[in-house]
């Protein structure tokens, strides 16, 4: 089982039942990662704020069509 990269601790799936884009949160400290590779294990840190920029993205889209 690995551990969190913030906290060290275990994080709670296996290896060989998640894939690529799959998201997965460190029950301790609640960081959320998203696999990016799986042989071997590859995480990435899940960014609200670059979620929040698309969004923002589709709302001056849809400002500038009215």
């Amino acid at each position: 089982m690995p551990n969190c990269p913030e906290c060290e601790n275990p994080l709670d799936f296996e290896v060989d039942e998640v894939d690529e884009g799959d998201i997965i949160a460190c029950d301790e400290c609640g960081t959320e990662f998203e696999i990016v590779g799986t042989e071997p294990l590859e995480l990435a840190h899940v960014d609200s704020d670059e979620l929040d920029e698309d969004d923002d993205e589709f709302l001056d889209e849809e400002e500038e069509e009215d």
